[in-house]
């Protein structure tokens, strides 16, 4: 491995780090409560949460989590239950009603704390009445595929939902609510980060009607119904306290790399179309490197947030790899820039790695073996693009999440 590739794999060891529960949870920890606690929870990261709670508190408890399959941890009283990301399954509807069973009935002496983290709207999906999980999981599939932007799909998902958008909150009532988060979304909304079982929900139903309108997606007469008679609720009061953000990741990242002699240069959370957005980094980058940029090399530049992905082919990868391929393309080879652009949750898209490297060989390297980078892209194929090449970036399901994580490490021209 070269030493561009090393440091940039360091820069996003130290970002993953950052976000991880056993790292994050004890600075944050509420003052264990008084009476019976009952903790529940969705996401990626709501397992290896629960351990930690437990270690923490060690006092009795009782409670279940749901988390994506291959993101478990074993817990000593709270189940841990698998069920489909990001398009839900009936695992996933078992576990919500179990979990709104287990907050339903309580008293005020008793506390429900709810551990919530990235991937937790899909993973929470008890309809709402009279919806299937048959026409979730249809609705949720095309907006995916239409390029839904994720606040976009939650507040369709909130209105279709019978526990989502502040719903298990007040089912809990009048019970004390604790919300724990370890955030996925850009500005860290509460309401957002899997779309807010325990923060009300202020969206209106037009809004809703409006996206799935604008992606030209069909719905029934039910699905419409429920949208259109769904309700705001009143705000119920808690203690919520955001854990980790890619804020902490990209602060992380930036603090080795000055450690290592390379200035760090963040442009934060970012959104929109994940190839374009590899293209405008890519300029970016060889602007810094002509000398034209914002700072001198040897630089970094760092960014979080989610992209979108518009699926046009048929072939396989996430939205780190379109980013990542439509960047090699745009960079053609430049000698100084290498780069990696990974999912800190480990999986990105329908593939079973975190991320890429992209690095000046890489597509003079796909072109000896016949591999060509546009049709890839053209075809949303940058998992075997880059597979084809062993610049896949493995590390299985980190147990947490907040959200992506990109760098191109800028040299200087004579490195």
């Amino acid at each position: 491995m070269s030493e561009a590739r090393k440091l940039l794999r360091t820069l996003f060891d130290a970002a993953v780090d950052s976000a991880m529960p056993e790292n994050c949870m004890r600075r944050w920890m509420p003052q264990q409560p008084d009476g019976r606690i009952i903790v529940v929870g969705a996401g990626k990261a709501a397992a290896s949460m629960a351990a930690i709670l437990e270690d923490e508190w060690r006092c009795p408890l009782q409670g279940q989590v749901i988390v994506p399959y291959g993101h478990g941890v074993d817990c000593t009283s709270i189940d841990v239950i698998e069920a489909a990301h990001p398009v839900p399954d009936e695992a996933g509807l078992l576990a919500s009603k179990a979990i709104l069973d287990l907050v339903s009935d309580l008293s005020a002496d008793d506390t429900v704390v709810c551990l919530i983290s990235g991937g937790g709207s899909s993973l929470l999906c008890l309809p709402a009445a009279d919806v299937s999980l048959a026409e979730k999981q249809a609705i949720t599939s095309a907006l995916l595929s239409a390029g839904a932007a994720i606040h976009e799909i939650n507040c369709v998902r909130k209105k279709l939902s019978a526990i989502k958008g502040g719903k298990l909150a007040a089912a809990a009532a009048p019970a004390k609510v604790m919300t724990l988060i370890i955030s996925d979304v850009p500005g860290n909304d509460a309401a957002t980060v899997a779309s807010g079982p325990t923060v009300a929900d202020t969206g209106s139903a037009s809004e809703a009607l409006e996206i799935l309108q604008r992606y030209g997606i069909a719905i029934s007469d039910n699905v419409s119904n429920a949208i259109k008679n769904s309700k705001i609720l009143k705000p119920v009061p808690g203690d919520m306290r955001i854990l980790a953000t890619s804020d902490d990741a990209l602060l992380a990242s930036a603090a080795l790399a000055v450690e290592h002699g390379v200035m760090p240069y963040s442009l934060g959370d970012l959104s929109g179309d994940a190839a374009k957005l590899g293209t405008a980094h890519a300029e970016l980058a060889m602007q810094i490197a002509a000398g034209n940029g914002p700072l001198e090399p040897p630089c970094v530049i760092l960014s979080g947030g989610e992209t979108t992905v518009n699926v046009r082919g048929n072939g396989r990868g996430g939205r780190n790899g379109e980013y990542a391929l439509s960047l090699a393309i745009a960079l053609n080879g430049h000698r100084s820039i290498h780069a990696l652009s990974c999912d800190t949750d480990g999986i990105d898209g329908s593939g079973d790695n975190a991320g890429y490297f992209v690095s000046p060989s890489t597509l003079a390297r796909a072109e000896k073996i016949c591999v060509d980078a546009t049709t890839s892209l053209a075809d949303n194929n940058s998992y075997n693009f880059f597979k084809s090449l062993g610049d896949l970036i493995i590390t299985g399901p980190t147990r947490t999440n907040v959200n992506d994580f990109r760098a191109i490490y800028v040299a200087r021209d004579k490195e």
